[in-house]
């Protein structure tokens, strides 16, 4: 699909728009202000760009987000349709703590290529590549999915490394996995870093596990599809207004697992650009005439993955020191 081949350097700039914007805020305590500054430059370069998309995942719904909502339309108008899942800045909390992986992310894809997920939680499951088909399932335990992984690796389960979101709703599931023998690598937040650590050997990290949001869910699906690996969601419904939302984007069964290729079909085009340093990109930093960014451009259909490190001239590029304060 020659959209996805177009698309991909606008991708990545789109990306280190909201990168450069959020990085002005990192350790400043403030959420809402770096996410705020990441919505504002992704949104701003997304219309800069020949194209008809409409945002099917993005910072909520139009009512309760004012900017890259659900249902928004982006671009020229002119050019390719396609579908846009986001998270302009995937780890507030850690940005305005100054903690590593926070990044800029988005996808692109076909129109209805991407599950519409309501923003409730989504129970993940997610390893890297070269394991045997469903070689884990969410319907197994803990003990059992690291059993199979780990015959499927020929180490011990000992030897695995499972990646949880540091929460106490996953107390249960982490006594569990130490139980069966396992090691354990908390995260604060930014689980699709967490998702895509299982196809880095640098990570050491093996297997994803637990609930996060179901809109990242679906962000992490579109990267394993470029990357290769396995993964399987199931969306978490606390409150009957949750199942009222999600039967608005087509949701019928609320007890469906979903695979990766149901969350993220056809031909994907997935970028991200580091805000903080983390497992798979350096954030950006400061130079004498500007800044520095690193953002990972991955296709699906090619199976390729190109990684951009770029030096910005504030003086060359006056909009990107604009967005640095």
């Amino acid at each position: 699909m020659s959209m996805a081949r177009n698309l991909a350097l606008d991708a990545a700039r789109v990306t280190e728009a909201a990168a450069v914007a959020a990085a002005r805020l990192i350790g400043r305590g403030n959420e809402k202000a770096a996410d705020q500054a990441a919505v504002d430059a992704m949104r701003t370069a997304l219309n800069a760009l020949e194209m008809d998309g409409t945002v099917v995942i993005g910072e909520g719904e139009r009512d309760e987000a004012p900017m890259l909502y659900i249902g928004e339309r982006v671009g020229t108008g002119k050019g390719a349709k396609v579908d846009i899942a986001l998270d302009p800045l995937e780890g507030t909390t850690i940005t305005a703590k100054g903690a590593p992986n926070a990044q800029a992310v988005i996808a692109f894809a076909e129109q209805g290529k991407f599950l519409n997920a309501p923003d409730v939680y989504m129970e993940k499951l997610a390893i890297g590549p070269g394991a045997p088909k469903d070689c884990v399932a969410l319907s197994e335990a803990p003990a059992t999915n690291l059993k199979n992984l780990a015959k499927a690796r020929r180490c011990e389960v000992s030897d695995l490394v499972a990646c949880i979101l540091d929460r106490p709703r996953h107390e249960e599931m982490i006594a569990k996995v130490r139980e069966a023998g396992a090691r354990i690598q908390l995260i604060g937040d930014g689980d699709v870093a967490g998702v895509i650590a299982t196809t880095r050997p640098s990570t050491g990290v093996d297997i994803y596990m637990g609930q996060g949001g179901a809109p990242e869910g679906v962000l992490a699906a579109a990267a394993l599809r470029c990357i290769g690996g396995q993964m399987q969601g199931k969306l978490v419904f606390r409150k009957d207004e949750e199942k009222q939302r999600a039967t608005k984007l087509g949701i019928k069964d609320f007890n469906r697992i979903y695979t990766m290729d149901e969350m993220a079909a056809g031909d994907v085009l997935f970028a991200a650009t580091g805000v903080t340093d983390g497992w798979m990109l350096r954030g950006v930093h400061r130079t004498a005439i500007g800044c520095t960014t690193e953002t990972i451009v991955m296709r699906s259909d090619s199976g390729t993955v190109r990684v951009i490190q770029a030096e910005h001239s504030f003086a060359l590029k006056p909009q990107l020191a604009k967005l640095m304060g």
